[in-house]
């Protein structure tokens, strides 16, 4: 594999299943890694900080905003989130792959400050009627959050085009398949084995 790490996003309206990809994904493959957000959201249920999430204030995030602080950042249903660059920028040079569960503003922030290193996957439900038995059987949100999440929904399947790839989760083993592939040959690109089709080609010229 090449040494320079990629940035794997991942987006979905809520109840699309990126979440449950992305992490089957991770406990596949040692190289990968969580990238942990940045959020002025109160923690919930069993959430822990730094693991699940940096909590932190609306001045502190101002700080980190101001200072270019963030690789990429959004407002989400009246939350703010963002991933922090330096930690990103020291994952790609160490090698580190990184997974972002993120929506599309993040998505388009990486892809246009990183564009050579980031792969990006949009998560499909395979019908409306689906996504909304799956935010329903949650249990956790009250009627009139599921509709707003139904409607905001609506509004992210329009982003869907400048991404790189469609995974329609009807059957999470078969999209949880799909997902690795694509994972798998973004490392197979051309440009990110440079460097070894360089050296065995020499090898071959020389005999080897």
């Amino acid at each position: 594999m090449d040494q320079r790490g990629i940035m794997l996003v991942v987006s979905s309206p809520s109840g699309g299943g990126k979440t449950t990809l992305c992490h089957r994904l991770v406990l596949e493959f040692d190289r990968l890694e969580f990238s942990i957000s940045y959020t002025t959201r109160a923690l919930r249920g069993a959430e822990r900080e730094g693991v699940d999430y940096h909590f932190v204030g609306e001045g502190q995030f101002d700080a980190m905003v101001q200072q270019d602080r963030l690789a990429e950042w959004a407002r989400v249903h009246g939350n703010r989130y963002g991933t922090g660059r330096e930690s990103v920028e020291l994952a790609l040079t160490s090698g580190t792959d990184l997974v972002f569960d993120i929506d599309w503003q993040g998505g388009y922030q990486l892809r246009d400050r990183y564009p050579d290193d980031t792969v990006m996957v949009f998560v499909l439900p395979p019908s409306m009627a689906e996504l909304e038995r799956r935010l329903r059987r949650r249990g956790t949100d009250a009627d009139q959050v599921v509709r707003r999440r139904l409607q905001v929904a609506g509004e992210e399947l329009e982003h869907f085009g400048r991404y790189d790839y469609l995974v329609v989760n009807d059957d999470l083993g078969r999209a949880y398949d799909d997902l690795r592939c694509i994972y798998r040959a973004a490392h197979l690109r051309r440009r990110r084995q440079q460097r070894l089709a360089v050296e065995l080609i020499e090898q071959l010229r020389s005999g080897g």
